[in-house]
């Protein structure tokens, strides 16, 4: 199953393929399908018109909301040290089992940082699944609960520190023991309590 991924927004409504204008209302989908969750993004016209009435009834229907699209803005110069959502970014294209943790605690940093926002939960396969939106880009990130303990939190929040400020190939002698995170971690309910109570030692770093 995969644990984490990112949807971007569309750049046209797809039913009538109409490109969004900037600041123009939109409504987003979101399906289980049997690869995984489908993002799917409307315009106000075909929302009233096909979808406002029984698509929440639509089979493998999982969540909507409404948003307003933004033009990207230019890419920015590239960097040296990660930012937390483009080191989140790197790791979901991962998708390995042993960044679950590290994803999951970038995911409440940014949240934190009001850079991401919660727009649902989900439950699949008996984990509960965080939908997250960037509203800036509209790029869509789902995130399963780990279920971290207390006493894993220190190790994890170490991992993320040393990826924010290594990156994903550091230094051989920047290389820790192998993470906590491999193995089998658990949260108590209530998104994150834990790790919210406990936030991430962060080195300075642009967000």
């Amino acid at each position: 199953m995969i644990d984490w991924n990112i949807q971007g927004r569309a750049h046209s409504c797809q039913e009538c393929a109409r490109p969004f204008l900037d600041k123009q209302p939109y409504h987003t989908l979101l399906f289980d399908e049997k690869s995984g969750y489908e993002r799917f993004d409307v315009c106000e016209s075909c929302w009233a018109a096909q979808y406002s009435q029984g698509a929440t009834s639509r089979k493998g229907f999982v969540s909507h909301w409404q948003g307003v699209f933004e033009v990207p803005p230019p890419r920015p110069e590239p960097i040296q040290k990660e930012t937390a959502e483009s080191l989140l970014r790197k790791l979901a294209g991962l998708n390995e089992p042993k960044h679950g943790a590290a994803c999951f605690i970038l995911a409440v940093m940014l949240e934190r940082k009001r850079l991401l926002k919660v727009k649902d939960q989900a439950q699949r396969d008996g984990r509960r699944i965080f939908l997250y939106e960037q509203p800036g880009t509209g790029d869509v990130f789902t995130i399963a609960d780990p279920n971290l303990r207390l006493d894993q939190l220190d190790e994890v929040q170490r991992d993320v520190a040393r990826l924010l400020e290594h990156g994903l190939n550091p230094p051989a002698e920047a290389q820790p023991p192998t993470s906590a995170s491999n193995g089998t971690i658990g949260t108590p309910a209530g998104h994150a309590e834990s790790a919210r109570a406990a936030p991430p030692t962060e080195p300075t770093v642009v967000c």
